[in-house]
């Protein structure tokens, strides 16, 4: 039964230590988008669909 309580105590450790490492790098900057923004205006055409235009032929009787 000792064991598990070993076990616990190191996988919190272990949990606690992790946890402290992402919220280090998130507040460095580890994971900001530096990329995406400078190339978004190359892009911006595909992000913009046109609406399909009614055609003639729908509209006859």
């Amino acid at each position: 039964m000792s064991v598990i309580y070993i076990l616990l105590t190191i996988s919190i450790i272990v949990a606690v230590i992790f946890f402290i490492a992402f919220i280090f790098a998130v507040k460095s900057g580890q994971y900001d988008d530096s990329y995406t923004p400078s190339v978004r205006m190359l892009f911006e055409d595909e992000l913009i669909k046109e609406k399909p235009k009614k055609s003639k032929l729908t509209n006859q009787e």
